[in-house]
């Protein structure tokens, strides 16, 4: 019994990789490689900010496809803030493109202990897979000066150099995050952009070129609201004001650290993520912030300021 179990396993992880590799592709410049994702059948490519700038930049680069061969691609545009690119594959004739592509999970499908494949091409050793868990999700970790990615999936499969910006996948197929960084020295412990970043972000990109960002000056992470502070709120999760930075918007609108942000323009917030996306898709610079400060609900209206392109929202 437990051996056709294993070998049912066996043969569905066999079946998930076939069916998924051919939209995995490699990234290279003359400064490095890594992974990427097709996007779309006419050759949007999604894969990490740092693959793509290598050391100063690089607007030329070449996609090898998933059945080896290898096209001139463009840069389209890049995120810094949240690690992710798009690069466009250019199509033989100018054509349309037929290219195979991955879809990209929603947040509700992704739960820890959730089971993961992550295919890249560590080392430039092309299609190599390896299988794991989700261990943990929201994950904040601070990359470079400046920089804090924010709502980051942990997996234990093994990412090396050369698989950032290659998929983890879902039982199901579908894309749950970009394998992006490991921590140095550790044994287990990679990280993953998480799909629903990578969907708005790379539509950004993709319609505009850049991520364009206005600022509330706050730090914040998501929490779980227990039930009693969940029946206050209306929703299960909010995001925590942790600091509020001196003279920015928040502190202007009477934002307060232990503060819990609700909703924004009316759309509820659940995490970074969804306050990062929201502020990105504001149509004014003012904001309306919900929030709740012990139990009282609160209005408050906050005049944001664009931030530079190389800043975290």
């Amino acid at each position: 019994m437990k051996r056709g179990m294993l070998q049912r396993f066996s043969d569905d992880l066999e079946a998930l990789v076939s069916a998924a590799s051919p939209a995995v592709v490699g990234v290279e410049h003359a400064r490095g490689h890594g992974s990427g994702l097709v996007l779309t059948p006419d050759g949007y490519v999604l894969t990490n900010s740092h693959v793509v700038n290598g050391q100063g930049g690089a607007r030329r680069l070449r996609v090898v496809l998933g059945g080896g061969e290898t096209r001139r691609a463009s840069l389209v545009g890049v995120d810094a803030a949240t690690d992710l690119a798009v690069v466009r594959v250019e199509q033989p004739g100018g054509g349309a493109g037929s290219l195979p592509t991955l879809p990209l999970a929603p947040a509700k499908d992704v739960r820890v202990g959730q089971l993961v494949v992550a295919i890249g091409n560590p080392f430039h050793l092309e299609q190599s897979v390896s299988l794991g868990v989700v261990s943990a999700i929201e994950r904040t970790l601070p990359v470079s000066p400046g920089v804090v990615l924010e709502g980051l999936l942990q997996t234990d499969c093994a990412i090396n150099p050369g698989n950032s910006g290659g998929p983890l996948l879902n039982a199901r197929g579908q894309v749950v995050g970009l394998s992006t960084l490991v921590l140095p020295y550790a044994q287990g412990i990679g990280f993953a952009v998480s799909a629903t970043t990578a969907a708005w972000v790379a539509a950004l990109l993709i319609q505009r070129g850049c991520v364009e960002r206005r600022l509330l000056g706050i730090r914040a992470v998501a929490l779980a609201l227990p039930p009693a502070r969940a029946a206050e709120a209306g929703q299960g999760r909010a995001v925590r004001v942790v600091q509020v930075g001196a003279g920015g918007a928040a502190a202007e609108a009477g934002v307060q650290p232990e503060d819990l942000l609700l909703a924004l323009d009316g759309h509820p917030v659940g995490s970074v993520d969804d306050l990062q996306r929201l502020l990105c898709l504001a149509r004014g610079e003012q904001v309306q912030l919900a929030l709740l400060r012990g139990g009282t609900r609160r209005l408050l209206f906050a005049r944001t300021r664009t931030a530079p392109l190389r800043e975290a929202a």
